[in-house]
């Protein structure tokens, strides 16, 4: 079992099976809100353990297609833990522990800022990856 949590530990979750992808968000939201890398899971490998109701949701918006979950104690972007579709992302830095995976895609390169440079040979996607 994988656990995750938020940085107070209000929000805590288990995943049954490590995620199928990895992905980086360069998008000016997914960097404010501090939830860049992006583990995506299956709805059947996430269960949240503890703190439904310390959780936030912040709507998307076009062109934006997931809505984002915060811890309302300590403000942790968590990712889209209370999604029901059938893979949503999490964010991989609630991940308590190490996993073996590896950066598959960097999305919104478009608003990536100047200073940050991609070291890697991940696939790159001026928006959402074409599905």
């Amino acid at each position: 079992m994988i656990q995750g949590s938020c940085c107070c530990g209000a929000v805590q979750f288990e995943l049954t099976d490590v995620p199928g992808m990895l992905g980086m968000c360069h998008c000016s939201r997914c960097r404010k809100v501090g939830a860049s890398a992006l583990a995506f899971v299956k709805q059947e490998q996430f269960r949240l353990v503890a703190g439904r109701e310390n959780i936030t949701t912040f709507k998307a918006e076009p062109p934006y297609k997931y809505d984002r979950n915060f811890c309302s104690v300590c403000g942790t972007a968590l990712g889209e833990v209370l999604s029901d579709m059938a893979s949503f992302p999490i964010n991989a830095h609630c991940i308590d522990g190490d996993i073996e995976l590896e950066n598959t895609f960097h999305e919104f390169v478009s608003e990536k800022p100047c200073w940050y440079v991609i070291g890697d040979d991940a696939k790159q996607f001026s928006e959402h990856p074409h599905e």
